[in-house]
Formats: structure tokens, sequence, C-alpha cells
């Protein structure tokens, strides 16, 4: 009976040892992570998703995020390839392919992604244009893609997708840029109207010409304008009239009084 309960005490600590042992070494990953496992400091690979055991004290594992990262790039302010002060912030798309590289390239891999992020934007700011910068939007998302894709490639990161959110200006260039749209838009107005000008005095220009041909055709449209004037609420109107018009309607003495007259 006293060996018994000597070892009972011992029993118990063995039980609660191996319990705790037998915690430690259970690892649990999910589908959207994975398992970099080191066995006393020497890589040993990969392991996950799901369930696995670990040697307690031996191996050690870092797990790594394999879902898409969303990385904001905070405003950089930057000078432009024809000298305008520009600040603009972006965001970045990149995800892990590679979690071994990850972890035992690169001490840490969202901020180096962060940062090389950041100095790509200013380099790529400063050999574009503004016009490129406001137009071009797409092919600069493109550039600063494949900079950043390269870089990390090494780290076992991948970046899909880079996409430059803001463009801020300064109150200066901002007016300048509404002065010249101002302009361009009064260009283009005055454009339209000679261009109308030129079209309405052409088709002048033709009708004039046909009427020239046709004498019948002006007295149509002396006519017109006759019956046009007549429709004003007007008390007294005054027109000349054409001697070929009445010539018809004059006596034989009046008709040649007017044709040696107008001899």
């Amino acid at each position: 009976m006293e060996a018994l309960g000597i070892l009972s005490p011992f029993f118990c600590i063995i039980v609660v040892g191996g319990a705790v042992l037998l915690f430690t070494a259970v690892r649990i990953v999910p589908e959207y992570e994975r398992g970099v496992i080191f066995r006393l400091g020497r890589i040993l690979g990969v392991k996950g998703p799901g369930l696995f055991l670990l040697i307690p004290f031996i191996d050690k594992m870092v797990k790594v995020d394999l879902r898409t990262v969303t990385l904001d790039v905070p405003a950089q302010e930057a000078i432009t390839r024809d000298n305008v002060t520009v600040k603009v912030n972006a965001v970045v798309y990149f995800r892990v392919i590679a979690p071994t590289e990850a972890i035992i390239q690169i001490e840490d891999f969202r901020r180096a992604t962060w940062q090389i992020a950041q100095t790509s934007l200013r380099n790529v700011i400063g050999q574009s244009t503004l016009d490129q910068l406001l137009q071009d939007r797409e092919q600069i998302n493109e550039t600063l893609q494949h900079i950043i894709d390269e870089s990390t490639e090494p780290w076992g990161i991948k970046v899909s997708i880079v996409e430059i959110k803001d463009v801020e200006l300064n109150q200066a260039m901002v007016r300048a840029m509404a002065r010249q749209a101002e302009a361009e838009r009064d260009r283009r107005a005055k454009i339209i109207s000679a261009e109308g000008d030129f079209q309405a005095a052409q088709k002048l220009s033709e009708a004039a010409e046909i009427m020239g041909r046709e004498p019948g055709a002006m007295t149509l449209r002396y006519l017109q304008t006759l019956v046009e004037i007549g429709v004003e609420h007007n008390t007294t109107i005054v027109f000349p009239l054409p001697i070929d018009l009445i010539k018809e309607f004059m006596g034989p003495s009046l008709k040649s009084g007017t044709e040696s007259s107008s001899q």
C-alpha cells in the first residue's frame, strides 16, 4: 500500500507530462496556411493543411498565410518628368507562392514588399509626365506591377495587381489646368462656329449660282420675301419694285419711255 501511495504522484506527473508533450506536438494548419518546419535549426520542409505531429523542443513551425494580402501604399510626393510636384498613393495585391523562400530569404516579407512598392512608385512617377499619370494610368499600373513583382520574386512573393488610387496636385496647378481646359473649350467652340459659317457661305453661294441661271427663281424668291414682310404687323412697308416685274402691265407708250430712259 505504501508503494502504491509513493507511485501514484509519479504516475500523475508522467500522465500530465505526456499530455503536455502531446499537446505541444500536435499542430493543426488551416487550408489557407502552410507550416514551414525547422528541425534543430535546419529547414525540414512545408506541411499542411491538416493535422500533423512535431517533435517537442526539436521541431519548430512558422506559419505562412497564402491568402492575397492588400497592402496600402501611403501617398508619395514626387516630381514628374515635366517638373510637376504630385502626391500619389496606391494599393498592392500580393500573395505568397513559396512559403520556404518567404521565411528564409527575407526577414519580414510584408514590410519588404511595402518598402519596394513605395520606392518603385516614386521612380515610376519621376519617369512619367503629368498627362501620362492622368490619362495612361493602366500603363503605369502595369509597369509598377512588373517592377515590384520582379523585385519580390526571389522571396516567393507574387504581385498580382497594382492600382494607383489618387493623384493630388497643388492648388496653383489645379487652377492652371482649369484655365487650360477653359481655353481648349473656347478654341473648339470657335472652330465649330467657323465651320458652320463656312458651310452656310457655301450653301448661299450655290443658291445664288442657281438663281442666277434661272431668272424666274429670283422672282419667286422676291415674292416669298414680300409674303414674309406682310406677315409682320407693320403700318407702312417700303420695298423696291423691279421694273422687269411690272413691265408687262404698262401701256405701250410708258413701256417705250422706260426702255428709252433705261438706254
